[in-house]
C-alpha cells in the first residue's frame, strides 16, 4: 500500500498542471478560458491553499457550449448503439488507466479520504461500462396489439442536455449522470460545482482522448447564479439533470419553466436508520457508523438520524460513540484517515454551527462536537444523543460527520419519527422480524429502503427520492426515461370504419 508520503508526492505532481494552467472550459473539443477572462480560485480544504484558477463562465460561454452540443447532436444520435457501446467502453478503460490520478486529485480537491476516493474512479468506470452495454438497446420499446392495430413504441434521445453536479464525490456522480446521457444519444453541457472543479476537467479530456467526437461533451465552469442560470434558461438545452440541495432545485425549475425544460433532481436527505431491539446490533452499529462517518458524512444517502428502540438505546448509542471516538481524522492522503477535511470553509462553518444549536436545544454531545486543529476544515465525528425529532439537528440536512440519535417505543412511533421530515430519499431498517420489515417498508416515505444493510447499490435498480428529496429516478432504464422521448407508431391490421363528416 502506498504511504502518505508516496500519495502526497504523486498528488503534487498531478496538481502541478492545474496550478500552472488553471482549469479551462472545454467547448466544441477545445480548451478555452471564459470569454470575459474572469477566473475564481479553487482551494484545498486541507490547508486553504489555492489549487487552481478556474474559468468563471457567463452566458456567452454557456451559449457557445450549448451551440456546440446542438451542432454535434445530429451525428451523435445517428451513431448506431453498437458503436456507442464500443466508445463508452473505451472511455471506461481510459478512466481505469488514470484511476490513481483521478483519486489523488479528487482527494485534494474535496478533502475526501483516499481510502474512499481510490474506489471512486473505478466506480465511475463501472457506470460507463453499465451504460455502454445498454446503449444498443436504448431505443428499444414495446409492441402492443389489439384486434385492429399494432402499436410500436421506441425511444429517441431528447437532445442536448445540461448536467449540474455537486461537490461531494464529484467524479463518480458526474459519470452517473453523463454516461446514460451519452448512451441514450444525447449531447451534454456539464457544469460542475465550483468547490470541486478539477476532476470534471480530467473526465472530459479522458473521454475525447478515448475517441468521443468533439462537441458531444462540453464543460463550463462557474457559479450557479451565472453559468448555472444561463444553462437552465438556454433554449437549446432540452433537460437539466441536477444533484444538489433543494433551494437550488426550486430555482432551476423556475428558471427552466419558460423553455419547458424536463428536470431530474436528486436533492437532500435526512435519512433514518431504524434499529429495533431484535436486530443484529453489531451489524447495525457498523452500518450506521459507516453510512454517516465515511465520505465525511457528505453524501445524500448518509444515515444522519439514528432511531433506536428505547430498550437498547443506551447500549447502541454508547457503541456508536466508541466508534466515533476511534475514527482517525487527518490528511485525506494518509491511508489511515477515515474523516478528512470538509469541502470548504463556508461549509465547515455551517456544520460547526449545529454544535451550538444542539446544546441550545438540549441535546447531549456524546462524541465529537468540535473542530480539529487550526488549519484546514477538519471536524471531529459527532454524535448527538437525547435528541427529539423536532430539533433542528433532526430536521435540517447538516451534511457532515454528524449523527443525531432519537429513541422510539414501538413500530408506530418509529414510523412517525422516520417520516416526520421534509425529505424522503433513503431509509435503513434493522430487524430480524420479517413481518415487521414488510410493515415498516410499506409505511416508510423514502424512495430507497435497505433492510439489514447499508447502502449497497445495484446499478439496474432505481435511485431517487420522494417529497423534497427529488424528482425522477436514475439507474437502469429509469435513466433512459429521462434522457429519451417515447414515441408510438400505430399501424392498422384491418381497414376500420372512419367517421365521415359533412356527407
Amino acid at each position: 500500500m502506498p504511504t502518505f508520503d508516496d500519495n502526497l508526492a504523486r498528488a503534487q505532481g498531478y496538481l502541478a498542471r492545474f496550478r500552472e494552467d488553471g482549469v479551462l472550459n472545454h467547448i466544441g473539443g477545445q480548451a478555452v478560458p471564459a470569454v470575459s477572462g474572469a477566473v475564481f480560485e479553487s482551494i484545498s480544504p486541507v490547508d486553504g491553499q489555492v489549487l487552481a484558477r478556474v474559468a468563471r463562465s457567463g452566458a456567452e460561454d454557456v451559449d457557445a457550449a450549448a451551440r456546440a452540443a446542438k451542432a454535434a447532436f445530429a451525428d451523435w444520435r445517428a451513431m448506431p448503439g453498437a458503436e456507442r457501446h464500443k466508445l463508452l467502453h473505451k472511455i471506461a478503460d481510459a478512466i481505469t488507466a488514470r484511476a490513481d490520478e483521478i483519486a489523488l486529485v479528487e482527494s485534494m480537491d474535496t478533502g475526501q479520504a483516499i481510502r474512499f476516493m481510490a474506489k471512486a474512479a473505478i466506480r465511475g468506470a463501472e457506470n460507463f461500462r453499465f451504460y455502454a452495454d445498454k446503449a444498443p438497446e436504448a431505443q428499444d420499446g414495446k409492441t402492443l396489439r389489439n384486434d385492429a392495430q399494432i402499436n410500436m413504441t421506441s425511444r429517441r434521445p431528447i437532445g442536448p442536455v445540461g448536467v449540474i453536479t455537486p461537490w461531494n464525490t464529484p467524479f463518480m456522480l458526474s459519470t452517473w449522470k453523463i454516461a446514460p446521457a451519452l448512451a441514450a444519444g444525447c449531447t451534454v453541457v456539464h457544469k460542475p460545482a465550483e468547490f470541486s472543479p478539477l476532476t470534471a476537467r480530467l473526465l472530459v479530456e479522458i473521454a475525447e482522448e478515448a475517441g468521443l467526437p468533439k462537441g458531444v461533451w462540453n464543460l463550463v465552469n462557474g457559479m450557479g447564479e451565472d453559468a448555472g442560470r444561463a444553462l437552465t434558461e438556454h433554449p437549446a438545452i432540452k433537460a437539466i439533470a441536477f444533484v444538489g440541495e433543494g433551494r437550488t432545485g426550486s430555482m432551476i425549475m423556475a428558471q427552466g419553466a419558460a423553455t419547458l425544460k424536463r428536470v431530474h433532481f436528486e436533492l437532500g436527505g435526512k435519512n433514518p436508520v431504524i434499529v429495533f431491539d431484535d436486530a443484529d446490533i453489531d451489524r447495525a452499529v457498523d452500518a450506521a457508523t459507516f453510512m454517516i462517518y465515511s465520505l465525511n458524512g457528505e453524501r445524500c444517502t448518509s444515515s444522519s438520524r439514528l432511531l433506536v428502540q428505547d430498550s437498547i438505546y443506551d447500549t447502541v448509542t454508547a457503541r456508536v460513540a466508541e466508534v466515533a471516538n476511534r475514527i482517525k481524522v487527518g490528511h485525506p492522503l494518509d491511508p489511515e484517515t477515515v474523516v478528512g477535511p470538509l469541502i470548504h470553509p463556508v461549509h465547515e462553518k455551517k456544520v460547526l454551527s449545529f454544535f451550538d444549536t444542539a446544546r441550545a436545544e438540549g441535546a447531549t454531545i456524546a462524541a465529537g462536537g468540535e473542530k480539529v486543529g487550526d488549519t484546514g476544515c477538519y471536524v471531529r465525528p459527532t454524535l448527538f444523543t437525547q435528541a427529539r425529532n423536532d430539533m433542528a439537528i433532526a430536521q435540517q440536512e447538516i451534511f457532515g460527520p454528524v449523527l443525531t440519535a432519537i429513541p422510539f417505543r414501538d413500530e408506530a412511533e418509529a414510523l412517525e419519527i422516520a417520516n416526520d421530515v421534509e425529505y424522503g430519499l433513503a431509509a435503513y431498517l434493522w430487524t430480524n422480524d420479517l413481518g415487521r420489515a414488510l410493515r415498516m417498508t410499506d409505511g416508510l416515505e423514502a424512495g430507497m429502503i435497505w433492510v439489514n444493510s447499508e447502502n449497497v447499490r445495484h446499478l439496474p435498480t432505481p435511485f431517487g427520492g420522494v417529497k423534497n428529496s427529488g424528482i425522477g429516478r436514475d439507474g437502469g432504464d429509469w435513466s433512459f426515461d429521462f434522457y429519451m422521448e417515447t414515441v408510438n407508431v400505430c399501424l392498422p391490421t384491418v381497414a376500420h370504419k372512419i367517421p365521415r363528416l359533412g356527407g
